[in-house]
């Protein structure tokens, strides 16, 4: 995956989403500060506050997530 594409899905207009990897796992991006972007590393923060390292080559997908309902 290119790195710049995942930059551009956290500005203008940011919506959440799901990225996943090659060995099928996901990890949830719903907030622009849950995801950290270096060069050759993608860091995911989780909700209970672990970072997954990810390498850009084994992410395969973007997903955008489907908004969660307020009941």
């Amino acid at each position: 995956m290119n790195v710049d594409k995942i930059r551009r899905k956290l500005t203008g207009g940011f919506r959440p989403f799901i990225i996943r990897t090659s060995d099928g796992r996901e990890y949830d991006v719903p907030h622009p500060e849950f995801i950290l972007i270096a060069p050759n590393e993608i860091g995911v923060v989780s909700k209970d506050g672990y970072i997954d390292t990810l390498v850009p080559v084994h992410i395969v997908s973007l997903r955008t997530a489907a908004p969660k309902s307020g009941k």
